[in-house]
């Protein structure tokens, strides 16, 4: 039912890290610096959009997959993939589950970041849900679907808009820049021109500042300029109550 571009072939790889986000432009707003530090460290990384954003008020499904990609060269990520699920219309359904449970199978991620399950948006909030339960569903042998079976090693949620406490944080402040870099690809979506073109929230100079601050708050927290919060629902291990270096 649902297309998952020229990534799925007859072979397995595996991933070190595969970040899946809702709209294109998501995994920029929330992950985009880690995503650009981990592919400096020489990590396989892989991006995944769920739909192809054509609900959005300002450009085509053909503008934005080609500011997806310029984004992901920016990042240095090995690839970027479309789900082409329905803008607007992510559910719990069986099919959604099912794709994204194939998905994994077939690119063995280590590590999955999907988007923190408490969001404005309601296509973020479905999102978290539905890939949560295709990372518990990839790891069970008699779920039945194309692929071996698959268990990550950690499920990670990353903040879109404002959220929680994070978990813990990460100092992406040498890859800064790659973000900024990269949210820039976005053109239609933060600085729109032309005839057609509307004001929405991302239009404002103010969402990217706050994009920019909440970020800048973090970093604040663990004493460097920028970094990105992560949430998980397990305890975090420490080898000792002892101040580790872990950046």
């Amino acid at each position: 039912m649902f297309c998952t571009g020229s990534a799925i072939q007859s072979f397995i790889v595996s991933l070190d890290l595969l970040v899946f986000g809702p709209h294109p432009d998501d995994i920029e707003i929330g992950l985009g610096a880690s995503v650009a530090k981990h592919a400096a460290m020489g990590l396989e990384v892989g991006l995944c959009d769920l739909t192809q954003g054509e609900m959005g008020s300002n450009g085509t499904v053909e503008d934005r997959r080609r500011e997806a990609d310029a984004a992901a060269k920016v990042l240095g990520v090995a690839w970027r993939e479309n789900l082409q699920w329905p803008d607007g219309g992510i559910t719990n359904a069986p099919e959604f589950i099912r794709s994204a449970v194939e998905f994994i199978r077939h690119w063995q991620p280590k590590t999955i970041a999907i988007p923190y399950w408490k969001d404005r948006h309601p296509d973020h909030v479905a999102a978290s849900e539905v890939l949560t339960r295709a990372a518990f569903q990839s790891k069970l042998r008699r779920y039945d679907t194309r692929g071996e079976a698959w268990r990550p090693d950690w499920l990670c949620y990353y903040f879109i808009n404002d959220g929680d406490t994070p978990s813990f944080v990460v100092d992406v402040s040498d890859y800064y820049q790659k973000k900024r870099d990269a949210l820039a690809c976005f053109r239609t979506q933060f600085a729109p021109a032309g005839e057609g073109a509307v004001q929405t929230r991302l239009t404002h100079d103010s969402f990217r500042q706050l994009v920019f601050s909440r970020d800048v708050q973090f970093g604040a927290q663990i004493g460097v300029p920028y970094a990105e919060g992560i949430v998980v629902r397990e305890p975090v291990v420490r080898r000792s109550l002892q101040r580790e270096e872990s950046r």
